[in-house]
């Protein structure tokens, strides 16, 4: 699996799973956030791996439909880079270290 996929559709599923069935969104996680296979899952579900594969699927094409209408991911990705290079610019040391930490807030949202 492309990591960069990975981490692209795990980050959906942090902001947006809650969207999913409960069914859709522990699949997911424990395929993207827990790394385990088709099997493993099916094997622990007691399900066919085409099942999974099914459910896996559906659940990224749901996360993706949900940032594209929403785009809260795309919005606080540029607003983490735009206060990064805004902490960049400053020099002085008592606003960038306040800036830093509302930069370390934004990114653990």
């Amino acid at each position: 699996m492309e990591t960069r996929k990975c981490l692209s559709v795990g980050l959906l599923n942090d902001y947006y799973g809650s969207l999913l069935t409960d069914y859709q969104s522990r699949i997911v996680s424990l395929y993207y956030d827990e790394d385990y296979s088709l099997a493993e899952i099916a094997e622990r579900l007691g399900i066919s791996r085409q099942g999974v594969r099914d459910v896996i699927v559906r659940s990224e094409q749901k996360l993706k439909e949900y940032e594209k209408k929403l785009g809260l991911v795309a919005k606080i990705t540029e607003l983490a880079l735009d206060l990064e290079n805004l902490s960049a610019d400053i020099s002085d040391g008592e606003i960038k270290g306040r800036l830093n930490k509302i930069i370390n807030k934004v990114k653990d949202i």
